[in-house]
């Protein structure tokens, strides 16, 4: 694709753009803005990823992971306002799930230690464990307001703090990981995933793209579980105080 080709490629923006003014959504300035950052972002990951690779250095690997561990935890916190020590709680989080399933990958040889492999192949992990983790915050903390009359009667008839959150930790596990769920459900009857058709359109094998998605459709499902039951069992405890009475969501001033 050539310069040319993608600034026509534009005219997909004018059409939420456009429909955005006739009907008054108040999008129009979210719009532009989440395409000049698109496009910017993009391009200059674009070049820092071709220096990447033709330098094969595994320190700007990992410097490169460790980025985007960074970017996902800052976007993620936005939503855990509220959970004290939130913040270490999401790059543990993100930091395990990436150990391991980068490291069952490699370990088994699954894929090489190449940058074009383990780059890409990061990012919908820590992308993906960005996106779980925020629908399992918004949907625990109201959870977590809507049952707080329940958990403190469970509490003062002498139940411990684990079985009075139970009920609204489980539910926001399960709801954060049903898209996912349903999502593999359809996939190849509904969509042809992402990663199966940028490799079809790149030349590879369909077959070959096939086992590439299937790949990543079980890395997304790993992830799902894995970073929504370690967000919720890390913050479930800082509601709760030394002796164990509720104190909620601590929101800041």
């Amino acid at each position: 694709m050539t310069y040319a080709q993608l600034a026509l490629s534009l005219i997909f923006i004018a059409i939420p753009l456009g429909l955005a003014l006739v009907l008054k959504l108040g999008l129009e300035k979210d719009i532009i803005i989440a395409t000049v950052r698109s496009i910017i972002q993009l391009l200059i990951i674009g070049y820092i990823l071709t220096f990447v690779f033709e330098s094969d250095n595994p320190v700007y690997i990992i410097l490169m992971i460790l980025l985007m561990i960074a970017a996902a935890t800052q976007n993620i916190i936005k939503k855990g306002d509220g959970i004290p020590g939130i913040t270490w709680m999401i790059v543990f989080t993100l930091v395990v799930v990436e150990v391991v399933t980068m490291g069952i990958m490699l370990g088994f040889g699954i894929i090489p230690f190449v940058p074009e492999e383990v780059i890409p192949i990061s990012g919908m992990i820590i992308g993906n464990c960005m996106v779980l983790s925020l629908l399992f915050l918004n949907r625990f903390k109201d959870e977590v307001d809507r049952s707080d009359e329940t958990i403190e009667l469970i509490l003062s008839m002498g139940g411990q703090p684990k079985v009075a959150i139970d009920k609204s930790l489980k539910s926001a596990i399960q709801t954060s990981m049903i898209p996912t769920i349903e999502a593999q459900k359809t996939m190849g009857l509904v969509q042809l995933p992402g990663m199966m058709s940028g490799l079809i359109i790149g030349g590879a094998a369909p077959m070959e793209a096939v086992m590439y998605q299937l790949l990543i459709l079980f890395l997304i499902l790993t992830t799902a579980a894995m970073s929504s039951v370690m967000v919720g069992y890390l913050a479930y405890p800082k509601l709760f105080n030394q002796k164990m009475q509720f104190v909620g969501l601590q929101y800041r001033k």
